[in-house]
């Protein structure tokens, strides 16, 4: 029966029809099957395919791994409310574009794969200053600072991942949090992140995911 609903919802995501995965969500819970089981054996090994597909073809469909990673989110959130005890979250991350940069739409695909993936998200919006990404980061207890930046000079300036990296420092907190960037001026320079203090780069929003994750088990085994 798993099987089944396993592989019926991995063509809906993968067609992005969100009304055909809630109904095979609701299918499965109709027949029995936990809330558990379905975030835990459905959703998270759907998005890992997806990080998977990705790493394999950069060049797919921006728009589907959009809607991939809002149906997983969606779904995993309708699924916590049925959970007999709340999940385990492995980790807090909070996430902004960088000062100066208004684009958000990479950032929405990191934050649907993080909730499916159980990793607490604080969104902080477009155009955040670097303070504001240290205070939230050391009030929500998070593990990752995550900057996104579409543009070079928000990539590069003084008031973006640098100047994080050297609140991050000021402050004693190096070694409590991690910094990862993502956009296409780290696309075009695979080294780049390396220029502004990060301690990683992702090419997109899916494989943030994965990034993200391993980041916060480095910092929380």
């Amino acid at each position: 029966m798993l099987e089944h609903i396993i592989k019926a919802y991995n063509e809906a995501v993968f067609e992005t029809d969100s009304e055909a995965a809630f109904a095979v969500v609701d299918t499965a819970l109709a027949q029995g099957i936990s809330a558990e089981d379905i975030v835990f054996k459905v959703v998270i090994p759907a998005v890992e395919e997806m990080m998977s597909r990705i790493t394999k073809d950069p060049d797919t469909n921006l728009a589907q791994h959009f809607m991939t990673a809002q149906i997983a989110a969606s779904v995993t959130e309708k699924m916590l409310e049925k959970f007999q005890r709340p999940p385990e979250i492995i980790g807090r991350v909070v996430m902004g574009t960088a000062s100066g940069d208004l684009h958000s739409l990479g950032k929405r695909i990191v934050m649907g794969c993080l909730k499916a993936l159980m990793v607490e998200v604080s969104d902080l919006g477009v155009n955040v200053p670097a303070e504001r990404f240290v205070d939230a980061a050391v009030a929500a207890d998070a593990q990752v600072i995550a900057i996104s930046a579409m543009m070079v000079h928000t990539a590069t300036g003084p008031k973006g991942a640098s100047r994080v990296r050297e609140l991050l420092r000021e402050r004693g907190l190096e070694e409590r949090i991690r910094l990862v960037v993502g956009g296409a001026p780290y696309r075009f320079d695979g080294e780049l992140y390396k220029s502004v203090g990060a301690d990683a780069w992702a090419a997109d929003g899916v494989s943030a995911g994965r990034v993200i994750v391993d980041l916060i088990r480095e910092v929380k085994p």
